[in-house]
């Protein structure tokens, strides 16, 4: 098995969980898909890594980030995977809001103005929190080269329509899941 299968493997297994819950857009699903069971586990997080800088091989950008939670372990692994690679990568943090002490930043970690950054999330519905993480990296003076998702729920639509190169490791289908 490669990557592809072996990181699917980990999502059906680890982060998929029955059961009603409300999503972060207010819609209720019968299921879950936790990513970050998976983003988070010591033998997972490389493979999300490598698939991900695979997924974006022919984007040129040399910082990665999100909004937190969801998009960090996403962005470390994939800047863990470039380590070895020649086209290092940076990693940043959005915040949902400016810090109110400190530096007062929005975005943590490297520095993005003037930069090519891909924005990234683990699993994306509505498309609403990497579209926020989006404008503030613009905010920031950013050049958004397009986002990119270990599971997409159906935000495709919405970030195509913000003007924006969208791609996903695995559909729902891929993980035998409908919306």
């Amino acid at each position: 098995m490669g990557d592809r299968d072996d990181l699917r493997k980990f999502i059906t297994d680890l982060a998929v969980v029955h059961g009603k819950v409300v999503l972060s857009s207010g819609q209720e699903a019968d299921w879950y898909v936790d990513l970050r069971r998976v983003t988070l586990h010591h033998a997972a997080a490389p493979i999300v890594g490598r698939v991900m800088r695979d997924l974006t091989a022919d984007w040129d950008f040399d910082v990665v980030g999100g909004l937190t939670l969801g998009a960090d372990p996403v962005a470390l692994a994939m800047l863990h995977a470039a380590t070895d690679s020649d086209r290092p990568l940076d990693a940043c943090v959005v915040r949902k809001a400016g810090k109110a002490h400190g530096l007062q930043r929005r975005i943590e970690g490297a520095d993005v103005a003037g930069r090519r950054v891909l924005a990234v999330e683990d699993t994306s519905t509505t498309g609403g929190s990497v579209l926020q993480a989006v404008e503030a990296l613009q905010q920031a003076g950013a050049e958004v080269v397009g986002v990119a998702v270990i599971v997409d729920r159906g935000a495709g639509e919405a970030v195509r329509a913000a003007g924006l190169s969208y791609r996903a490791a695995y559909t729902l289908a891929d993980l035998g899941l409908t919306a």
